[in-house]
């Protein structure tokens, strides 16, 4: 029996399309960013 890999897309592709440059163009990509950045960055606590 063969095993299946799944896909596996370059970061260089995945970053093109989900990254902050591509998020940046589309003004609801903006508004996803402006809606993380209202939430902030939490510590993570153990």
């Amino acid at each position: 029996m063969a095993m299946h890999y799944p896909r596996r897309t370059s970061n260089v592709k995945r970053r093109r399309k989900l990254g902050f440059r591509a998020r940046m163009k589309t003004r609801s990509g903006r508004k996803l960013i402006n809606k993380r950045r209202r939430i902030g960055r939490t510590i993570n606590s153990k």
